[in-house]
C-alpha cells in the first residue's frame, strides 16, 4: 500500500498551499473586520478578481474538469490535498468552477447542456448553485414537495427551496423536483438547469448564517423550464444528485483537516509561549493531550479521507465511507478548533482570531449536507441490514 500523494499531486498541494499562504492569509484581517462589522464573510468584487487572476496564472482552474472541456481531469485524490490547503484559511474562497455541481453536470449533462453550461462553468465564466433542500425536508429527500409537470415541450416547476448557497448570485441552479409519482414507494425525482431570469425563479429571502455566509430561499410559481434543460433522465436524478452530495462531503471532510491542522499549529506556536503559575503551557498534561489527541485524529481523518477518495477514483461503491468522514472529520476538527479556543484563554474567545470562524463554519459543515447523526445512521443501517 502507498500512502503518500504522487510526486504531481504532492506538488500541487504545495502550490495551493503557498497560494493560500500569499493570497488568502493576507485577506483574513479583512474578512474578519467584516465579519465584525456585521457584513459577513465575503471578498469583494476588486478583491476577487485579483485572487482569480493569480489562481487561474497559477493553472489552479478547472482542476478536476474534464480535458476536452479545458480542465486537467485530477483524480479525487489530489483534490482532497487541495481541499486541505484551502481549509486552512477563514477566506471564503473557492478555485473555479466549485467541483460538487461540476461532477455533477459531468456525468448528466448532454452534448447541448456540455455546451451550454458545463464548458462556461469550467471557464469561470458562470456561477451555479443548486437546490435540494425546503422547508420540510432536508436531509430526508423523499420528504421532497417541489413538483416539476411536463407541459407540451416545456416542464412547470412549483415548490419552495431553502439553504441554497449562492443562491441570488447563481447564473444557474440545479433544481431537483418531483416528476414520477410513486404512491408505494420513492417518488421519482428529476433534476432541472433554471436559470437567474426565468420567469417563476424569485429569490424570496437572504438567511445569514452564524459563520459569517448566507444562504437563500427560492420560490418556483409556475416557474416554466425548456424541455431540454432537464439534466439527466426523467425521474433518475437522485444518482447524479449523490454524485453532487458525496463531492461536497469529501470536500468538507478535507476542509476539517486543514482547520484542524491550523488550530494544532497554533497551539502548538503558543502553548510554550504563555506561562501559568510559573510553568508554560506546553509544561501541563491536559494541553499535551488535546495536541497529541488532535495530531492523532489528524492523522486518521487524512487517512480516512484519503481511503475514501481513491476508491471513487476506483470506481467503488463509497456510500459508508462517505458518510463516515464526513461525520468524524467534521466533529473531530470542531473539538480540535474547540480545544484550541480553550488553550487561547480570553484570546480564544475573541474575534480578533481565525479561530471562531472555523468553529462556526465546522458548527454549520456538521449540519450542511446531511448531519453528522443521519450519517451515522446510514453507516449502521448498512453495517446491520436494515436499508430497506
Amino acid at each position: 500500500m502507498n500512502f503518500e500523494l504522487s510526486h504531481e499531486h504532492a506538488m500541487l498541494k504545495e502550490l495551493v498551499g503557498k497560494f493560500v499562504r500569499d493570497q488568502l492569509m493576507p485577506l483574513e484581517a479583512t474578512v474578519i473586520a467584516r465579519e465584525n462589522g456585521g457584513h459577513g464573510t465575503y471578498l469583494n468584487p476588486e478583491e476577487t478578481a485579483k485572487v482569480d487572476a493569480v489562481s487561474r496564472e497559477l493553472g489552479l482552474w478547472g482542476l478536476d474538469a474534464p480535458e476536452e472541456v479545458g480542465g486537467m481531469n485530477l483524480p479525487m485524490v489530489a483534490m482532497v490535498g487541495v481541499s486541505e490547503e484551502l481549509g486552512r484559511t477563514v477566506v471564503p474562497y473557492y478555485l473555479p468552477p466549485d467541483s460538487p455541481n461540476l461532477r455533477m453536470l459531468m456525468v448528466a449533462a448532454d452534448e447541448r447542456q456540455r455546451a451550454a453550461y458545463l464548458e462556461p462553468y469550467v471557464r469561470g465564466e458562470t456561477i451555479s448553485a443548486i437546490g435540494i433542500s425546503e422547508p420540510g425536508a432536508g436531509a430526508d429527500p423523499a420528504g421532497m414537495k417541489t413538483t416539476a409537470v411536463q407541459d407540451g415541450d416545456d416542464w412547470i416547476i412549483n415548490g419552495r427551496k431553502i439553504w441554497i448557497t449562492k443562491g441570488a448570485e447563481a447564473d444557474f441552479t440545479i433544481l431537483m423536483a418531483v416528476t414520477d409519482k410513486n404512491p408505494n414507494g420513492r417518488n421519482g425525482m428529476s433534476a432541472f438547469l433554471v436559470d437567474r431570469d426565468t420567469p417563476g425563479f424569485n429569490v424570496m429571502r437572504k438567511i445569514p448564517m452564524i459563520d459569517g455566509t448566507a444562504t437563500y430561499e427560492i420560490a418556483l410559481d409556475d416557474c416554466r423550464v425548456p424541455g431540454w434543460k432537464l439534466l439527466g433522465e426523467r425521474g433518475q436524478g437522485f444518482a447524479p444528485m449523490q454524485v453532487r452530495l458525496g463531492t461536497r462531503r469529501i470536500e468538507m471532510a478535507s476542509w476539517s483537516i486543514g482547520m484542524a491542522q491550523r488550530a494544532l499549529d497554533m497551539m502548538i506556536d503558543y502553548a510554550p509561549q504563555r506561562t501559568t503559575f510559573g510553568q508554560p503551557l506546553s509544561a501541563r498534561q491536559t494541553v499535551q493531550n488535546w495536541i497529541a489527541d488532535a495530531a492523532t485524529k489528524i492523522h486518521a481523518m487524512r487517512l480516512m479521507t484519503y481511503d475514501c477518495a481513491w476508491k471513487i477514483d476506483e470506481g467503488r461503491d463509497t456510500r459508508s465511507e462517505i458518510s463516515m468522514i464526513k461525520s468524524f472529520c467534521t466533529e473531530s476538527a470542531y473539538e480540535i478548533v474547540d480545544h484550541a479556543m480553550q488553550l487561547f484563554g480570553g484570546m480564544g474567545m475573541t474575534r480578533e482570531l481565525p479561530l471562531y470562524l472555523m468553529s462556526n463554519k465546522l458548527r454549520t459543515m456538521r449540519i450542511y449536507d446531511g448531519p453528522s447523526e443521519v450519517h451515522n445512521w446510514v453507516v449502521a443501517r448498512g453495517l446491520l441490514g436494515t436499508r430497506g
